[in-house]
């Protein structure tokens, strides 16, 4: 268990090597990986292997180091991946979709090789 009593995040477990997946990009604090129930061709979750902050308006007022590194990270990922070019998401709040509350961010994009997510792809626009 965690200090605040709760068990660890899939994510953390993840961080920890606990559960196995397919790891993109790796820092000191941060780790990417691929989606398990992915939503465009390319989706990679990134987060903060902390666990401090539940969701990115936290994050970004108690460590704006750490979400500028997950934005690099991501920049990163996506121009392994996808050309450069990706949408990020973060979704805050259950009512949104937020089902892990362990900041984490989402990276969608077509593939590499061509393609596009399109307009009202995900319901963004």
């Amino acid at each position: 268990m965690s200090s605040t009593g709760q068990e660890p995040s899939i994510f953390t477990r993840i961080a920890a090597r606990e559960v196995p997946a397919t790891i993109v990009a790796e820092t000191e604090r941060i780790i990417a990986f691929t989606d398990i129930a992915p939503q465009a061709p390319v989706h990679v979750v990134i987060t903060p292997k902390t666990s401090e902050y539940s969701n990115v308006v936290e994050l970004a007022a108690g460590d704006p180091g750490l979400l500028t590194e997950l934005i690099e990270v991501a920049d990163a990922v996506a121009a392994r991946l996808s050309n450069g070019q990706f949408r990020l998401v973060f979704n805050t709040g259950a009512t949104v979709g937020q089902t892990v509350f362990h900041v984490h961010a989402h990276l969608l994009a077509p593939q590499a090789a061509g393609g596009t997510l399109g307009e009202g792809t995900l319901g963004f626009r």
